[in-house]
């Protein structure tokens, strides 16, 4: 008797172990237009403050939102993004987005994901100003069951939100893709808001300058 229950504790065991994540991956999408020091930060950050096992930055092909911005073409980012990560073993590309092409829903990507990888736990990074809009994303009650979201502050944003979410502290840069275009447009310097090897990567090919 007291074999029997040994031998099906370990079975049980080994059971349940069997169905742990055997590893932890993090995710940070967005158009990456360009990418800067805010994105690589927060990326890195997360990825050592959670022991996280490995981290993508995911590049979308089109945003999925409901006031969708003007990228560059797909293959320039992704260079850019190349070049960011090149010095950091951390930090990874996954172009799933890239490939799929359409919008770029996060639920079509986790899921996805899971399917070739379902001994993987994901963490979804967004930023702070991203939260409060989590309602509107597409199959979100879904989305929260699938990944483990990870916010980070955003200067002037609430930690508030209904849905579960880890926050992690990370130094708060108010840098933006938006206002680095704005300056690059009105020729004003760039240097230490990204990579020098992406500055002279966006001059080589005149990017952002109309």
């Amino acid at each position: 008797m007291k074999l029997k229950t040994s031998s099906g504790t370990q079975v049980e065991t080994l059971r349940i172990a069997a169905m742990q994540p055997k590893k932890s991956v993090g995710l940070l999408g967005g158009g990456f237009n360009p990418v800067h020091y805010g994105h690589l930060l927060i990326a890195d950050q997360v990825c050592h403050q959670l022991s996280l096992d490995e981290f993508y930055l995911v590049p979308s092909f089109e945003s999925p939102h409901v006031d969708p911005k003007q990228t560059i073409s797909a293959d320039k980012r992704v260079e850019m993004l190349k070049l960011a990560t090149e010095d950091n073993p951390n930090l990874s590309l996954d172009l799933s987005e890239i490939t799929r092409g359409g919008k770029s829903y996060t639920f079509d990507t986790i899921q996805s994901m899971i399917e070739k990888n379902p001994d993987t736990l994901y963490y979804f990074v967004i930023g702070g100003d991203m939260v409060e809009y989590l309602s509107t994303w597409y199959r979100i009650d879904e989305l929260v069951e699938m990944v483990q979201f990870v916010g980070v502050n955003r200067p002037g944003y609430l930690k508030e939100t209904p849905y579960p979410i880890i926050w992690v502290d990370v130094p708060l840069m108010s840098l933006s893709s938006t206002a680095i275009r704005q300056k690059i447009k009105q020729g004003c310097s760039v240097k230490y808001f990204l990579p020098d090897s992406v500055i002279d990567y966006i001059m080589k090919e005149g990017l952002y300058k109309e």
